[in-house]
C-alpha cells in the first residue's frame, strides 16, 4: 500500500484464461538470469536428438540428485538434454562444495560428475570456477531442496521425476504455448 503497511504476496492470475501471470513472469526471468550464466559455465549432457533442455540445480550428494544423474541416458533416449548448475546445500565451504568444485576443475567435467554422482572420492581440485554463481542464483530463485529443475518453458519443478514423466510433462507445456 502507499504508506507501506500492508504487502499482498501472491499469484495475478488472469481468470478469463486461468493464467497464472505471475508464474509466467517468473519463468521468463529464471530463463533470462539462466542465459546469462551460459551454457559454457554449466555440465552439460547433450541428448543426441535433443527436443527440450532442462536445467538442474543438483547436489553431488543429495541422494535425488544421483538417482536422476543414474538415468542421464534414459533422458537422452527421451530427446531431453540436462544441463547443471551447482547447488551444494550445506553451503560454500563444505565438503559438497569442495565436490562441485572439483568437479568443475576436471578435465572432463562430465565424466568427473558421473563419478561424483556415483560416491567415487575425486581428487581434490582447485581452479576458476561458477559453483558460488550458481548458488546464488539458485538462492534468488528461492530454491530450498535439490534437484530443482528449471523446463525449458522456465517453469521450476521441485524434485527428481523420472525420465518419460518428465518427457510428457516437457510434451504438454509446449502444446501449451
Amino acid at each position: 500500500t502507499g504508506d507501506g503497511r500492508y504487502l499482498i504476496d501472491g499469484a495475478v492470475v488472469d481468470l478469463k484464461t486461468r493464467e497464472d501471470i505471475t508464474e509466467s513472469a517468473r519463468g521468463s526471468a529464471r530463463l533470462r538470469a539462466i542465459d546469462k550464466i551460459g551454457e559454457e559455465n554449466m555440465v552439460v549432457f547433450d541428448a543426441p536428438s535433443s527436443q527440450h533442455t532442462i536445467t538442474v540445480f543438483t547436489d553431488i550428494d543429495c541422494g535425488y540428485c544421483r538417482k536422476l544423474h543414474e538415468q542421464i541416458g534414459a533422458y537422452a533416449d527421451e530427446g531431453i538434454s540436462v544441463r547443471y548448475l551447482f547447488f551444494p546445500r550445506s553451503g560454500a565451504n563444505s565438503p559438497s562444495f569442495d565436490k562441485a568444485v572439483s568437479v568443475w576443475c576436471a578435465d572432463d567435467r562430465q565424466e568427473a560428475m558421473t563419478r561424483a554422482k556415483s560416491g567415487e572420492k575425486l581428487p581434490s581440485k582447485s581452479c576458476r570456477n561458477p559453483v558460488a554463481e550458481h548458488m546464488e542464483l539458485g538462492q534468488l530463485m528461492g530454491i530450498r531442496g535439490t534437484p530443482a529443475i528449471v523446463l525449458d518453458s522456465g517453469e521450476m519443478v521441485p524434485g527428481y521425476v523420472e525420465p518419460k514423466r518428465l518427457a510428457a510433462l516437457l510434451e504438454q507445456k509446449s502444446a501449451q504455448n
